[in-house]
């Protein structure tokens, strides 16, 4: 069982009626439902509680942090993206979802915009699986289908993942890497395109299954605590 903190900006839920229909709690809440259905033990924290609800001691009991955003990346404090960078690059797992792919933790850990083409367009989508060996699709098939969603298109600005889960075709004929997975330090990072907040997609089996397998591939290895700082230490052979 992992440690799983959900968080969300939780705006779209409470500025525009079509979304609030959908997640009438919030994306965050549904995700960590499904979640916590699955066998982890989940929270939720959201961007206007006090230091965004990362507080030290929730980043320090947090095995995985699963993050949305979309309206207001710069609005999230540079102290807490610090705070989350360090705990990523120390062992602890993150999930970026769908739009989050420009907030600022993601950005910072990778090192470049991470920006992307894209149109609002209810056209289908099939997530290929391009790594069918990859814990991530434990349990899946050979594509996921998503009848109605917004286009993603490259070029994504992104390095060149570790692992490339999943990649996805458009019916208007655009092609995107949809499921990107990378090392920073001692922490596992993963990339998730599904999940505009205008569709119910979150609701989805086949989409709650790979969040579930993707928190557990990214849960924090044994030792991952001991990783960071500057360190005096004792050769380990004499000379």
């Amino acid at each position: 069982m992992q440690s799983v903190t959900v968080w969300n900006e939780f705006i779209h839920e409470r500025e525009d009626e079509a979304v609030a229909e959908i997640y009438p709690e919030g994306i965050h809440t549904t995700i960590a439902d499904a979640l916590d259905e699955r066998g982890h033990e989940t929270r939720t924290a959201t961007l206007d509680e006090p230091e965004h609800g990362l507080t030290d001691d929730v980043l320090a009991d947090t095995d995985v942090l699963i993050w949305w955003g979309h309206a207001a990346h710069q609005a999230v404090d540079d102290d807490v993206v610090d705070a989350v960078v360090e705990r990523v690059q120390a062992g602890m797992g993150l999930l970026v979802l769908h739009s989050a792919h420009a907030c600022k933790p993601f950005t910072r850990l990778l090192g470049t915009p991470c920006d992307l083409t894209w149109r609002e367009s209810d056209e289908r989508e099939r997530l290929w699986i391009t790594d069918p060996g990859h814990p991530i699709v434990d349990g899946l098939g050979d594509s996921i289908v998503i009848e109605e969603t917004e286009t993603y298109g490259e070029p994504f600005g992104i390095p060149e993942p570790d692992r490339l889960v999943f990649t996805s075709w458009f019916e208007g004929g655009e092609v995107f890497r949809s499921g990107c997975c990378y090392r920073r330090g001692r922490g596992k990072l993963f990339y998730f395109r599904p999940g505009h907040e205008t569709y119910p997609i979150y609701h989805r089996d086949d989409i709650q299954t790979v969040l579930d397998n993707a928190v557990r591939w990214a849960a924090p290895s044994e030792g991952a605590d001991a990783y960071g700082g500057n360190r005096n230490v004792e050769p380990p052979e004499s000379p």
